[in-house]
């Protein structure tokens, strides 16, 4: 039996001897790659607070330079702890986090590939700027103005007073409308007039009218045309310009156009018709009106 232990404690002694002398071997190397990891600790302290700063100046979104922030951060922590591990002989342990590393990305690749594809959707889009918060955007469905963009999606406020929150790559895969980028909006109004009516006239006296209304810009470019033959009338189109965002807005400048056309057309005894439905009882293979009444009798 004591020879049994003997033999246990020699084992444990010759184990932890050549730890010790392993570590005293090491010493130098442990104490190098410490103090490379703190460096790297500190790199990444300052170059993520100068990356900070430069991305505030570039995203409308804190959260997304918060994220790239972060990531740049991590990477270069993740790369200082590397070098302390190859510097300390343990380049196989490094080998085997790298591959561990790339499985896990992988793995969590396809099991958040809808998240991830709205996180790398909002970065691209705040590096593009399509829109920024306060804008005027038509994206499918929603309308409205940009309250708030997060990483994962934007919030929309239409005009009825809810909030949408749309997802940020369906804004970046799909057709989307800015309405603020050139503070311009056209405004189209159709008008119907009388057959026996000139044409030329109303074009003449709409675009009069058009352009002595309050917040009409760019009047060289008002123009009211003739677009087709209706059933009870010749229809025309008004185009005019506004500021868009402006001290007016769309519809209360629509709602004046409307107003000065039934007005001017109303003062130059231009008609604009109620629908009218002609009766002709002599068509071919019918009867006349005449031949029809005196069958009555």
């Amino acid at each position: 039996m004591s020879i049994t232990l003997e033999k246990f404690w020699s084992l444990i002694n010759e184990k932890l001897t050549h730890w010790l002398e392993i570590t005293i071997k090491n010493l130098p190397n442990m104490v190098i790659a410490l103090v490379i990891f703190i460096v790297f600790l500190a790199l990444s302290k300052w170059i993520s607070g100068w990356i900070k700063k430069l991305l505030n100046r570039i995203f409308e979104s804190s959260q997304i330079a918060g994220l790239i922030t972060g990531i740049c951060r991590m990477v270069i922590i993740v790369i200082g702890f590397f070098f302390a591990l190859d510097i300390m002989g343990l380049s196989k342990a490094v080998a085997s986090l790298l591959a561990g590393a790339g499985i896990i990305g992988l793995a969590i690749g396809f099991a958040f590939q809808d998240m991830t594809e709205n996180l790398i959707a909002g970065i691209v889009m705040g590096i593009r700027k399509p829109f920024r918060v306060g804008d005027i955007i038509e994206a499918g469905d929603t309308f409205g103005t940009v309250e708030r963009i997060n990483l994962r999606n934007t919030l929309i406020e239409n005009f009825y007073g809810q909030m949408a929150i749309v997802p940020n790559k369906i804004l970046f895969k799909n057709e989307l409308l800015n309405y603020s980028r050139l503070r311009k909006r056209r405004i189209e109004v159709p008008v119907g007039i009388s057959y026996a009516d000139d044409v030329d006239k109303a074009r003449d006296v709409l675009t009069v009218a058009i352009n002595d209304l309050d917040g009409v810009i760019k009047q060289s470019e008002t123009a009211v045309y003739a677009s087709e033959f209706a059933d009870s009338s010749v229809n025309l189109l008004v185009w005019f310009w506004i500021d868009y965002p402006g001290e007016i807005g769309f519809m209360e400048m629509r709602h004046k156009a409307v107003a000065t056309i039934h007005k001017t057309l109303e003062q130059n005894d231009i008609l604009i018709p109620f629908p009218i439905r002609t009766l002709d009882f002599n068509a071919k293979g019918g009867h006349s009106l005449q031949d029809i009444q005196s069958q009555d009798k």
